[in-house]
C-alpha cells in the first residue's frame, strides 16, 4: 500500500516539475517583435524596384502688345525685336515613386498616381539597373497600375498575402524609394483596418505607422512572412513628411485589380444601377433598423438591373449574393467584384420587412459613383408665400414657375420647397438649407406645405423620434433623419 502511494505521489510530483519548467510560449495566432527584420529585408529588397517617370510640359511665350507707335518711326523695329512672342524651350518634369516585382517575367505593380501622364517609364532594380517599362494597364478608381520590364533573367518576385489575416498590432514593413533615396525599409504594425480616406469608391485601406514618405508610394507592405499585405499609397502629414499615418491598398484588392489589368488591360465591373448613402444612427431609428447596418438606397436608375426588380428609394440593403452588407462602403465593392451577366439574391429592409430580390449583374459603363456626395451648403435668398414648417425649424412653399426659376430647379421636380431654415432648429442642425426640395415624408410623396406639416404631425402623435425625409439637394436624392419633439 505504502509502495503504490509513493509511486502515484512521485509520478505527480514529477509531472508538476515538467509542467513547471515548461518555456512559457506565446499563443500560436500571436507573434511578437523578432529580434532583427534584417533577413526579411535581405530576402525582400530584391522584389521592389525604383520607378522614374518623365513627360514634356510646353511652355507658352510671353504675349505682349505693340505700343502705338507712327508708321516708319525708327522705334518700330526696336519694338519689333523687343516684343515679339518669345519661343521658350519644352519643359522636362520627372517624378520618383516604388513598385514591386510580382512575376520573374517582369510584371511590376505600382500606384496610378506614381506614372499618370508619363511620356517614358523606368525601372531600377535593387542591384543598380535600369529598365525601361511599359504600361499594361491601370486603374484609377484603385490607383493601381501594372508595368512590364523586359529582363535578361528572370526576377525575384513577391508574393500576395491575404490582407484579410492583417491584424491591428501586427508588425509590418515597408520598403521604397522615399525622396529618391533608393531601397528603404522601415517598420511599424498594423495601426487600423477599412479606413476610408476619400480617395475613391472602394476604400478601405490598411493603415500603418512605418514610416512611409514621398516616393514610397507604389511600394510594398510586408508581413512578417514576407508577403505583400498592401501597396503604400498615401500619407496624412501636415508637414509633407511621416508622422506615422500611412495607408495602404489591402493586398486582396490588389490581387484582383491586378488579374483584370493583366488579362485585359483595363478593369470591367458589375454595376446594377442605385444611389446609396450610409445608414446612420438617426436614418436607422427612423428605418426601423436596430442598429447603422446596411446601405440605404436613394435613387434608382430608371430601366437599370436594380429598377427591374423592384428595388425602391428607401430600401436598405442588407446583402448581396450571400455577402452581408455591413455598411454603404461595403456595398459598390462587393457588386464591382460581381461577376458580369451573374443573376443574384438581394436581402433588402422595405418598411421593416425583409425580403429577397433577383437581380442580374451588368457591366460598369460610366464613371458616376454609387454613394451620394454630401450637398455643398449655399444659402439663397427665401420667397414668398412660405408656411412654417411645424417646430422643425422649416419654412416650406409649394413649387412655382417662381420658384423653379429663383432656385433652377428641373421642370420635372416635385415635392415641397425650403425657403427658410430657423438657426439651431432640428432641420438647421441636419444641414437643410433653402433651396432643398422635400420629395418624400415617411416614404409618402408630398406636393404641398400640408402634407408635410400633416404627415411630420401624425408621426409625432405616434410617438415617433425621429423623421424621415427624402430631399432632393442640387439634383441629388438624399435621405435625412430630423428629430420631432
Amino acid at each position: 500500500m505504502r509502495a503504490r502511494f509513493f509511486v502515484g505521489f512521485l509520478q505527480r510530483l514529477l509531472l508538476a516539475i515538467a509542467i513547471l519548467s515548461a518555456p512559457l510560449t506565446a499563443p500560436a495566432f500571436a507573434r511578437g517583435a523578432p529580434d532583427s527584420f534584417a533577413d526579411l529585408a535581405d530576402k525582400l529588397l530584391p522584389t521592389v524596384v525604383s520607378i522614374a517617370t518623365s513627360q514634356t510640359l510646353k511652355q507658352p511665350g510671353p504675349q505682349a502688345s505693340m505700343p502705338n507707335i507712327p508708321p516708319g518711326s525708327p522705334l518700330a523695329d526696336l519694338f519689333k525685336d523687343f516684343l515679339a512672342p518669345q519661343k521658350s524651350a519644352p519643359r522636362h518634369v520627372t517624378s520618383l515613386g516604388t513598385g514591386f516585382i510580382i512575376d520573374p517575367s517582369g510584371l511590376i505593380v505600382t500606384n496610378n498616381h506614381v506614372i499618370e501622364d508619363a511620356e517614358h517609364i523606368t525601372a531600377t532594380l535593387n542591384d543598380g539597373s535600369v529598365l525601361p517599362a511599359k504600361l499594361i494597364g491601370r486603374d484609377e478608381k484603385t490607383d493601381l497600375a501594372l508595368l512590364k520590364v523586359a529582363p535578361k533573367k528572370p526576377l525575384p518576385a513577391a508574393k500576395f498575402g491575404d490582407s484579410d489575416h492583417a491584424r491591428v498590432g501586427d508588425w509590418v514593413i515597408a520598403i521604397g524609394n522615399p525622396f529618391g533615396l533608393g531601397s528603404t525599409v522601415t517598420a511599424g504594425i498594423v495601426s487600423a483596418r477599412n479606413r476610408d480616406i476619400n480617395a475613391g469608391p472602394y476604400d478601405e485601406f490598411i493603415q500603418t505607422d512605418a514610416p512611409i514618405n514621398r516616393g514610397n508610394s507604389g511600394g510594398p507592405l510586408f508581413d512578417m512572412d514576407g508577403n505583400v499585405v498592401g501597396v503604400n499609397s498615401a500619407i496624412y502629414s501636415p508637414s509633407g513628411g511621416s508622422v506615422g499615418i500611412g495607408f495602404s491598398i489591402p493586398s486582396n484588392l490588389v490581387r484582383d485589380v491586378v488579374a483584370q489589368l493583366r488579362a485585359h488591360g483595363t478593369l470591367q465591373r458589375g454595376w446594377i444601377g442605385v444611389r446609396i448613402q450610409a445608414v446612420t444612427s438617426d436614418l436607422a431609428e427612423g428605418l426601423g433598423l436596430p442598429s447603422a447596418m446596411g446601405a440605404l438606397i436613394t435613387d434608382v436608375t430608371a430601366k437599370g438591373p436594380a429598377a427591374k426588380a423592384g428595388i425602391a428609394n428607401g430600401d436598405v440593403v442588407l446583402a448581396f449574393d450571400g455577402k452581408t452588407v455591413t455598411d454603404s462602403r461595403a456595398l459598390p465593392r462587393i457588386v464591382a467584384d460581381t461577376p458580369i451577366g451573374k443573376t443574384v439574391p438581394v436581402d433588402v429592409l422595405r418598411k421593416g420587412h425583409k425580403q429577397t430580390v433577383r437581380l442580374q449583374v451588368l457591366k460598369l459603363a460610366d464613371e458616376k459613383p454609387m454613394r451620394a456626395p454630401s450637398p455643398q451648403k449655399a444659402p439663397s435668398p427665401p420667397v414668398k408665400g412660405k408656411s412654417k414648417g411645424s417646430n422643425l425649424g422649416l419654412s416650406l412653399a409649394a413649387i412655382d414657375a417662381d420658384a423653379r426659376a429663383q432656385f433652377k430647379l428641373p421642370k420635372n421636380l416635385q415635392g415641397v420647397l425650403v425657403t427658410d431654415v430657423t438657426p439651431e432648429s432640428p432641420a438647421a442642425e441636419k444641414n437643410f438649407r433653402a433651396g432643398d426640395v422635400i420629395v418624400q415624408v415617411s416614404g409618402q410623396n408630398v406636393r404641398t406645405p400640408a402634407d408635410v406639416l400633416q404627415h411630420i404631425d401624425a408621426d409625432a402623435k405616434a410617438g415617433k423620434k425621429v423623421e424621415l425625409m427624402l430631399v432632393n439637394r442640387g439634383g441629388d436624392l438624399a435621405y435625412v433623419a430630423v428629430k420631432l419633439g
